[in-house]
């Protein structure tokens, strides 16, 4: 075995980049950005370039790493293939065939969210636990479930892509996946503008954000700080979606003996709207 490995997590806006030693200790983590444009086709490049910087920077040979492992926002089969990818615009890609021909190292790919509850499983929030729900924040909202100590990922690679649960049969816009009512619309980085955007237009509150020149999660996230009122509103519209569609995913995973007060191991959120304005309402439909 080598001595070292990466980690490569593909976001909607950046890729986080991290070098491990293979006992999972962190060396060194850092980012670039996602590049969209062209169909996302210098996403999978740019991530072999940093991979090949860090080794040269490191003084590290291929000899040395283990390989590299990528978590993508999207369902990924047990050959490393992406059918499609909508947050990255990916139609069709063999992530693994195009980071081996890239790097010269071997290489995993599995969905983000799955990846990321082996994680918490391995050396995490969830250490411990063989029953483990990940639900990622982010950009999009991605789901990872392991059950017996394994990732359930339905015959495609999509068995935990909880974002694209319908959560309102009533929405009449469109998610990226084409379908309605999908969790992602309300929970993720861009549901929050969406829903924000909403309570603007039906509210006649006032609100910094309608002097806003761009409005974005994080400037809903400041503005419900402050209390206004159409950021507290969005918010805790968005609060009730998540916690609704949590309650949901995570009852089944529970024994009776467990229900109604289970373990908090089972059920891990991360990403980077994870907030308490957004989660506390979400925490109240659970209990």
């Amino acid at each position: 075995m080598g001595t070292y490995c990466f980690g490569i997590d593909v976001g909607g806006t950046t890729v986080k980049c991290g070098l491990f030693r293979t006992d999972g200790t962190l060396v060194e983590k850092w980012e670039i950005p996602t590049r969209k444009e062209n169909n996302g086709d210098q996403i999978l490049p740019d991530v072999a370039a940093a991979v090949n910087v860090k080794m040269e920077e490191k003084g590290i040979s291929k000899e040395e790493v283990e390989g590299v492992g990528i978590g993508v926002p999207g369902p990924v089969n047990s050959k490393g293939e992406v059918s499609r990818a909508v947050n990255l615009f990916w139609g069709y890609k063999n992530v693994v065939g195009e980071m081996e021909e890239l790097t010269g190292l071997h290489a995993e790919a599995g969905n983000d969210a799955n990846v990321a509850a082996l994680g918490e499983a391995w050396k995490g929030a969830a250490a411990g636990s063989s029953d483990v729900i990940m639900v990622t924040l982010g950009t999009g909202v991605g789901g990872g479930i392991i059950v017996d100590g394994k990732i359930v990922t339905g015959h495609h690679g999509a068995g935990g892509e909880i974002g694209h649960a319908n959560v309102d049969h009533h929405e009449t816009e469109s998610c990226n996946c084409g379908n309605r009512g999908c969790l992602e619309q309300y929970a993720s980085a861009t549901g929050i503008v969406r829903m924000a955007k909403k309570e603007l237009a039906a509210s006649g509150e006032n609100s910094v954000l309608r002097d806003a020149e761009e409005i974005s999660a994080k400037a809903v996230l400041d503005a419900f700080k402050e209390n206004d009122p159409v950021a507290v509103a969005t918010m805790e519209k968005v609060g009730e979606q998540l916690g609704g569609a949590l309650a949901i995913i995570w009852r089944p995973l529970l024994s009776a003996e467990e229900f109604p007060r289970p373990d908090s191991r089972l059920l891990t959120v991360s990403g980077n709207i994870t907030e308490s304005m957004l989660l506390n309402p979400a925490r109240i439909l659970l209990s």
